[in-house]
């Protein structure tokens, strides 16, 4: 008997122009110790089904008809209607947090930032298992243990900002699991962790579901997720079911358009850079008013288009919780050297951490640089930024653009859409009122939306539609060089096609130079000429990503590749092999490629174009 059943089950939410139907005769069963994996993009009602099997709907949202048949393990034979139930009610209670638990997708906001780690997780045991604080924080102590905290002990009277995104999301697994519930549900559990973390946690989901005997539902629109953990797949459209059945099924032989669309629109590697990712709502982007203010200067550069040359910066962070206390500095940059060509896409990869933003403000002059120098090419020559008067200053901020990883936190809620994309013609004092209003309508045209929208606030689009504001609002001053960073990876696969093929349009039509910055390394090996890892501040391998994607040297790159979950039945991770531990720190590497401490690393070319750190190599 599968230990949950949802059958026929509808969801409504009562707005103010009616009822919307968000989920709509949704059926599937979690078959016992087997993983089911909800699939689809935002908005599609996988996360209101969840809420619905929880008993956590919103107040505007109300169980319209079917049924959530939960097994009772303990009791067999015995079928508890959680639709049924009264969210609020003692059996409700009972049974969340106990029989059936939830991993949710943003460690941060579902922990309490005022109670300890050890106090929440605690607290489940001593609700659901009937014991005391003292024997509730010996079985909190065992789970930490168990979800491979590094110090259980520490980590019990740590607070959740003390702690990484990957130990959070360890936490919470622990929280859901300390009362060995029957049915878990992980709700996009890795969607905002590095993709080592990430394959740690899904490897910890996979033993914790056999050590406990548990069934897992998989919520997420990450097809590597899928093709790593799932045993069955539902995809879900608009609230409705289009096509279910065994992973192999779903990937190998695909039937239904929608999901076939969504599997071709995965950047997978080895793709060429002229193919194009499919989409299910194609952008059509087209920008021919935008020679009215603005005409390029389309001359080849003498050398790079910008150079960074042994730049340093370090910052004071405080050390407390699991990792001691008191301040100390921490080397945010190490010696990094680079240059990006004009024209070409330089993809930075690497884990949280690791520098990849901070170069973008190094790039910026959003601070000083200890040492080292970051120099632009105008179209003169290379020259340091540093030496920039105000003047010069204005000029370069028009040059070198950002595009941010959360669109709606860097969008004013305040100002409408055709204030936002008309504030940086304002700010440089570009054209008169009414050329900058007809070039903001330009610049929606430009990224594919309808200029109609200009007046609208950004809360009124989707994150997709926001994206595209932010790549416009960045293309206003008719910038050299773009920054991008993360700009995909808080989107849906659909909606990162769009967002990939309209760079790569506008990178082509209107002659772009990118910096991309990601730690999702199918898409950067999709979008990028050549890649620069990154590892503890330090650059660790550079070159043309053929050749670091297919012929990677340092072993930092090689655990970065191995950690990728890939769209692939054929190809999955090796959840087997020992965790990637040491892999991050550059005094555990082995020989040649091992840093002393205290000496700055060194880049030994290795094959054309190709560098790698290795010390080891240097007379």
């Amino acid at each position: 008997m599968a230990p949950l059943a949802v059958e026929n089950l509808s969801v409504d939410f009562e707005m103010s122009d009616g009822h919307v139907r968000a989920v709509d005769r949704v059926s599937f069963t979690v078959p016992p110790n087997k993983c089911v994996a909800l699939v689809g993009e935002s908005g599609s009602g996988k996360t209101v089904i969840s809420q619905a099997i929880m008993g956590l709907l919103p107040p505007k949202a109300q169980i319209a008809s079917g049924s959530i048949l939960l097994h009772d393990r303990q009791n067999p034979g015995q079928m508890t209607d959680l639709a049924g139930l009264s969210p609020s009610g003692r059996s409700m209670r009972r049974i969340r947090g106990n029989r059936v638990a939830i991993i949710f997708q943003e460690p941060m906001t579902s922990l309490s930032p005022l109670h300890t780690i050890g106090d929440q997780i605690s607290e489940a045991a001593i609700l659901h298992r009937n014991v005391g604080r003292r024997e509730a924080k010996e079985f909190t102590l065992q789970m930490l243990k168990m979800v491979h905290f590094p110090d259980p002990a520490r980590g019990f009277n740590a607070y959740p900002f003390e702690l990484s995104g990957g130990l959070r999301q360890r936490a919470m697994i622990a929280m859901a699991l300390i009362c060995r519930p029957s049915i878990l549900i992980a709700d996009e559990p890795t969607t905002a962790l590095d993709v080592t973390i990430q394959a740690q946690i899904l490897k910890l989901i996979k033993e914790m579901q056999q050590e406990f005997k548990m069934s897992l539902l998989m919520i997420t629109h990450d097809f590597g997720v899928v093709a790593n953990m799932a045993d069955e797949v539902v995809v879900v459209y608009h609230g409705r079911v289009m096509e279910k059945g065994s992973a192999r099924q779903l990937f190998n032989d695909p039937q239904h358009p929608y999901l076939q669309a969504l599997l071709k629109a995965v950047p997978t590697f080895g793709m060429e850079k002229t193919q194009r990712l499919e989409t299910l709502r194609p952008i059509k982007p087209h920008g021919e008013g935008l020679s009215q203010l603005y005409t390029r200067n389309a001359d080849q550069l003498d050398g790079p288009i910008l150079k960074l040359e042994g730049v340093s910066k370090s910052f004071i962070s405080r050390k407390q919780g699991l990792f001691g206390s008191g301040y100390e500095p921490v080397k945010a940059l190490d010696d990094v050297s680079l240059e990006v060509r004009q024209g070409e896409c330089l993809g930075i990869v690497g884990e949280s951490g690791s520098g990849k933003t901070t170069v973008a403000k190094a790039i910026l002059r959003a601070f000083q640089p200890d040492s080292g120098t970051v120099s632009f090419n105008s179209g003169i020559g290379l020259r340091d930024i540093a030496s920039y008067d105000s003047k010069d200053m204005l000029a370069y901020r028009s040059s070198v653009q950002m595009i941010f990883q959360d669109p709606f936190s860097s969008l004013n809620p305040r100002m409408t859409v055709s204030d936002i994309l008309q504030e940086p013609l304002v700010i440089h004092g570009i054209g008169s009122k009414w050329e900058r209003s007809r070039f903001a309508s330009d610049l929606m045209e430009l990224v594919g939306l309808d200029p109609r929208y200009l007046r609208r606030y950004p809360h009124s689009f989707s994150g997709g539609q926001r994206q595209r504001i932010g790549i416009a609002r960045a293309l206003a001053l008719n910038p050299e060089l773009i920054l991008c960073d993360e700009p995909t990876s808080a989107l849906d696969v659909s909606v990162q096609a769009q967002i990939l093929n309209l760079l790569q349009d506008l990178k082509r039509d209107l002659g772009l130079t990118y910096v991309f910055i990601s730690h999702n390394l199918a898409v950067v090996d999709y979008i990028a000429d050549r890649i620069a890892v990154m590892c503890k501040g330090r650059l660790v391998e550079l070159g043309p990503t053929e050749q670091v994607i297919e012929h990677p040297i340092h072993p930092y790159t090689k655990a970065l590749l191995r950690a990728v979950p890939e769209p692939n039945l054929d190809h999955p991770l090796d959840f087997s092999s020992p965790d990637m531990k040491g892999t991050s720190n550059p005094f555990l590497w082995p020989e040649p490629y091992r840093i002393p401490e205290g000496s700055a690393p060194k880049l030994v070319q290795i094959a054309p174009d190709h560098f790698v750190c290795a010390p080891g190599l240097v007379p």
